[in-house]
């Protein structure tokens, strides 16, 4: 059976191509609410071979065809699942062509064609995702670009993690070249081991722009050793990666922050970057995390502190630990569910580290929020709206504080915090996701793009 979808995107068809040859394509095209997992991408459109992992121990192997490759109008891959015991190498086969029509200098129709026994219906939210996603990426490097962002060398802690790894497939797409600080010593020549306390004088030569994401998961029962596990992991290593920075004369730092630093409750008080810092533990992290950046904006270094809402993605954050509850039929509000929810989408939040990047008139607080926060019981309404579950199972107050403790549940589940994204509207930013609706119909494959096509 043949399927055929198609779109048209504001680029020019090399480009286009040239977007899906660079490493990350793969990353930023998979639906993030399919059960799969990127073991390897392919090194070449014209050779190479990808390979997916799926639930029970299967894998999802796409090899190119040398014959189909012919760009930038065309390239094809052949799929099939591997691992199935009981049948054959090669179950479920599928063929997908990826053509590019130029129909006119600046514009390009996308045209996907996939001959597998899949039903229709179960594709098609797939590519409206990936066509939604490749022309809000294109759009954002042409955006880049026209400020004079050419390609970069952006060394990147926190790479493995959520926003790390989108945040690298996206740069990587653009053209830039993304080295990984990591903890252990360098498998890749992408790699450079990073000592937290003390690191190498080398460690940034070359470097562009540093964008310092690592940090232990804030998620946990907040007990001692979790408030200290926060601390050292934050604190200690951005004054000496900041130092770093700022002896090796990076002009551009971007680090991880978050709107803990509000305090977990200001009623329906409206909070931009002005406001005064909160109270309680996670306010205290985040100023002295905020002000260990300092060596380097004391050197002149432009730094850029992301504070950062309750990200929005199936694969991680609070989204992933809601669906199944959804699913299932089991979700909803948390206590009177008046309490405020300042949200973003991992593509915003993506795109706004890439704006701290090349915007030069970023520095400083800047609220990674959409401009529209809602309060609990309307997110629960709308996870549940758009995943066709009821929400009718309210969970008590001290719910939380089973898992997270008191001090945790006060300052993360029970959290009231209206911010506004004011840094980045005064910029001139554009969100791809301004209303929660749209965010999670997008990331959980519940919306129909303009132009999918027909059954061929």
């Amino acid at each position: 059976m043949g399927i055929e979808c198609s779109s048209v995107v504001a680029e020019a068809r090399e480009d286009v191509f040239a977007w899906y040859a660079r490493p990350g394509a793969l990353a930023r095209l998979a639906p993030p609410w399919q059960p799969t997992t990127i073991v390897a991408e392919a090194e070449s459109l014209r050779d190479g071979r990808a390979v997916l992992r799926l639930p029970g121990g299967l894998r999802w192997v796409a090899r190119h065809v040398p014959e189909a490759y012919d760009p930038p109008r065309c390239f094809a891959d052949e799929t099939a699942i591997d691992g199935i015991a009981s049948a054959p190498v090669g179950a479920m086969p599928w063929r997908h062509t990826h053509e590019f029509e130029q129909l006119d200098q600046d514009r390009t129709r996308v045209v996907d064609t996939v001959d597998s026994p899949v039903p229709a219906h179960l594709i098609r939210p797939m590519f409206d995702y990936r066509y939604r996603q490749l022309a809000d990426d294109l759009a954002a490097h042409r955006r880049a670009a026209d400020h004079g962002f050419r390609p970069a060398v952006v060394a990147m802690t926190g790479a493995s993690g959520l926003v790390g790894s989108a945040l690298s497939a996206f740069l990587t797409t653009g053209g830039h070249t993304v080295i990984r600080l990591v903890r252990h010593p360098a498998r890749h020549p992408l790699e450079r081991e990073w000592n937290l306390a003390d690191p190498a004088a080398d460690l940034l030569d070359g470097v562009d722009a540093v964008v310092h994401l690592a940090g232990a998961s804030i998620a946990g029962r907040f007990t001692a050793a979790h408030r200290r596990a926060l601390v050292e992991s934050r604190v200690g290593p951005t004054r000496a990666l900041a130092g770093r920075a700022a002896a090796a004369g990076v002009p551009t730092f971007v680090t991880a922050s978050a709107v803990g630093y509000y305090g977990p409750d200001h009623g329906d008080e409206w909070l931009d970057e002005t406001s005064a810092r909160g109270s309680g533990f996670l306010a205290d992290l985040v100023v002295d995390w905020e002000d260990a950046a300092e060596p380097a904006a004391r050197s002149g270094v432009r730094v850029v502190r992301i504070r950062t809402g309750i990200v929005q993605s199936p694969r991680g954050g609070t989204l992933r630990l809601l669906r199944p509850l959804f699913a299932a039929g089991l979700g909803g509000r948390i206590g009177d569910g008046r309490q405020w929810l300042s949200w973003i989408g991992i593509d915003d939040l993506v795109e706004i580290y890439h704006r701290a990047l090349w915007d030069r008139e970023l520095s400083g607080a800047v609220n990674a929020v959409a401009p529209h926060p809602v309060r609990n019981v309307d997110y629960t309404a709308t996870l549940a709206r758009v995943s066709h579950r009821p929400a009718v199972v309210p969970v008590p107050r001290w719910g939380p504080a089973l898992l997270l403790g008191k001090q945790g549940a006060e300052e993360l589940a029970a959290a009231s915090q209206r911010v506004a994204p004011d840094r980045l509207t005064s910029a001139g930013y554009r969100f791809r996701h301004a209303d929660l609706d749209s965010c999670l119909r997008h990331l959980l494959g519940r919306t129909r793009g303009p132009e999918a096509g027909s059954d061929a």
